[in-house]
């Protein structure tokens, strides 16, 4: 048997602030005078006190980054080309030094996806999977202002391509530098907050009910659903900073296990319909009862304590042409079906299963 050798977030900095060390840690990087940093930033946050604090320098580069829409692989290939023509008309078409993603899941992705297409050629849809990355990605630094998805600690950057929604799965995905402040998470709208916190919990809840659980998947998923329950269930005074570090250590439980059938679902209801990702794991979660009857009763009860009411019958409507898309999205991910199932998870995964299901959305 072989295991797997998985790559970790080697550098890390936690605490209240922590986001002023920024400029000591891109110094690090800054060998030349002229040396440059890309910063992809949540549009969220322009004219806003945050913009003000981000320490660029003037022969760095600002990208606000707009992720009303889930991150499409052109989008990466559009960002990256823009990167690349900054370079060629300021800094001879040297690379940047550093690639700095700040905001949430999405900016997070966004920033390793150009990090490595930074230094990969071609699109970036045709490296959609497991292992397919060549080349180290540039140095690139993880800043989270929302927590939940993981995507901080995660060694994949989840893109819609042309033909899937599939992440860009490799070592070299993997962050160099996160810095975890949860002074940035003030200020997030409630429903956005519940829906991305949700991603962490639901992370949990398939992994601790996987067929590919081991102890060291366990122990961090164990600790990351306790700290969600204090958040969601107890309105612990430090929820901030709880949430930051579940949302981590979910993201390292994952690491070493998997996901399971609502992500599998969510990835249908993005694909298809457009849905964002913590709202997309909402809403299918809510019909799982039979796959974690446990984790949805408890799911429930932090939806009614937060009073969030999820959107109902969003396939009603839906062409036979879309549902066989969406069915063909969530059959299509082998890895997450065999978590939930096993080796012979595809005479489970039916059509008249997944159909089944969607249509209780």
């Amino acid at each position: 048997m072989k295991f797997r050798n998985f790559k970790t977030v080697p550098k890390m900095i936690f605490g209240r602030g922590s986001f002023d060390q920024l400029d000591d840690v891109l110094a690090d990087e800054r060998q030349q005078p002229n040396d440059f940093v890309v910063f992809l930033v949540d549009q969220v946050h322009k004219d806003k006190p945050l913009a003000e604090r981000i320490p660029a320098q003037p022969q760095d580069m600002i990208i606000w980054l707009d992720v009303s829409d889930e991150p499409k692989t052109t989008y990466v290939d559009a960002l990256t080309l823009n990167v690349q023509q900054f370079s060629s008309q300021h800094h001879a078409s040297t690379p940047p030094v550093s690639v700095v993603g700040l905001g949430g899941g999405s900016a997070l992705d966004l920033g390793k996806a150009v990090a490595l297409m930074l230094t990969n050629e071609g699109g970036s849809a045709s490296y959609q999977g497991w292992d397919l990355i060549k080349h180290p990605a540039i140095h690139h630094v993880g800043i989270p202002t929302i927590s939940g998805t993981g995507a901080e600690a995660s060694r994949t950057t989840v893109l819609t391509g042309p033909d899937k929604k599939l992440g860009m799965n490799s070592d070299y995905t993997v962050y160099d530098q996160i810095i975890m402040d949860p002074d940035l998470l003030q200020g997030v709208p409630r429903d956005q907050w519940f829906y991305t916190g949700m991603d962490c919990y639901i992370h949990n809840i398939e992994a601790l009910n996987g067929t590919y659980i081991n102890e060291f998947a366990r122990a961090f998923g164990e600790k990351s659903l306790d700290l969600c329950n204090q958040v969601f269930l107890e309105d612990h005074p430090d929820s901030d900073e709880k949430l930051m570090m579940a949302s981590y250590m979910g993201g390292q439980s994952i690491a070493y296990s998997q996901v399971g059938a609502c992500h599998a679902l969510s990835y249908g209801l993005s694909y298809v319909m457009g849905y964002h990702h913590g709202i997309g794991n909402c809403i299918a979660f809510d019909v799982l009862d039979e796959f974690y009857p446990e984790g949805v009763k408890t799911f429930r009860k932090m939806m009614k304590k937060h009073n969030i009411i999820l959107p109902k019958g969003i396939t009603k409507e839906l062409s036979e042409a879309d549902m066989d898309k969406m069915i063909r999205t969530a059959s299509g991910l082998a890895p997450l079906w065999e978590n939930v199932y096993g080796a012979n998870w595809k005479e489970k995964v039916t059509p008249e299963l997944l159909r089944d299901l969607y249509s209780k959305m």
